[in-house]
């Protein structure tokens, strides 16, 4: 299954603009103010899925998803401090449900390294993944971070191709944002991982304050978890919906019709 197959489930939120004024008078052009707002530093939870499928090998030799995803998060907080020193990380970890791996929140990367040394995942299936108590522990947090005015964002990565997770969450409780990172084995009579994919989504919706993005991948490739990181790095108050977001463009070799000027399409990659 490749990322673009993966159905749009819609616009996940719309773009607040608050504070618009629209004036024609000048020269018959509009005119708009838009009030600043306060963009709040982020505390961000990282929560990794730790059952056995963490353990698959990537495409890249003796390389796991969990190496990969280690690398990744390491990337993410080194490009996050360089835009703002100030955000924050916490670490934890989801078997059959969400426990703590680090719970204070900390710029320090030295600190960071040393959770994500500390990461490890069991060799047996834990089984379908219960996502409640990750919201109740964000929620938690996330009331902390407001009266601090700070933000709170969970990132979680999730590796099960074939069990869907599940929570038991009230749908007025929106505290906090939720992004997805989804790796997964490619479809078979074993596994369905666009039905978890869809679960995913539905559980982005259904507890997001801000815009959450999800991204999924089924290639095994690092560059790709990588990009899609990269994509995390937006801040949730800044977000355009994920449907309208047509970034990364790939630079790709024109094809021999581009070449003569038979294809004229700008190719656009797609995340879901």
């Amino acid at each position: 299954m490749s990322s673009s197959s993966l159905p749009k489930e819609g616009n996940r939120g719309q773009m607040k603009m608050e504070g618009i004024e629209g004036d024609a008078t000048v020269g018959g052009a509009g005119r708009y103010i838009l009030n600043p707002t306060r963009i709040n530093s982020e505390d961000i939870i990282f929560c990794v899925d730790v059952d056995a499928e963490s353990l698959v090998e990537m495409k890249t030799a003796g390389v796991t998803r969990l190496d990969s995803i280690k690398q990744a998060m390491l990337l993410f907080v080194n490009s996050k401090l360089s835009i703002n020193p100030d955000h924050r990380f916490a670490f934890a970890t989801l078997s059959k449900t969400a426990s703590w791996l680090r719970k204070e929140f900390s710029s320090d990367v030295e600190s960071t390294i040393a959770a994500v040394r500390a990461l490890s995942a069991t060799t047996v299936s834990t089984g379908q993944a219960d996502l409640t108590n990750l919201f109740r522990l964000a929620a938690h947090e996330a009331k902390k971070s407001r009266a601090q005015n700070r933000i709170l964002r969970v990132i979680l990565i999730y590796c099960r191709s074939s069990i869907r997770p599940h929570h038991q969450w009230p749908v007025n409780q929106k505290l906090f944002t939720l992004d997805v990172m989804y790796l997964h084995d490619k479809p078979g009579p074993d596994n369905c991982p666009q039905a978890v994919y869809d679960a995913l989504v539905d559980a982005l919706e259904h507890v997001s304050e801000n815009e959450g993005y999800i991204h999924e991948s089924g290639h095994g490739l690092p560059r790709t978890l990588f990009r899609f990181m990269s994509m995390l790095l937006s801040h949730p108050q800044q977000r355009c919906p994920q449907d309208d977001c047509d970034i990364p463009k790939p630079l790709m070799k024109k094809s021999a019709e581009s070449a003569n000027g038979e294809d004229n399409n700008v190719h656009v990659s797609t995340s879901r």
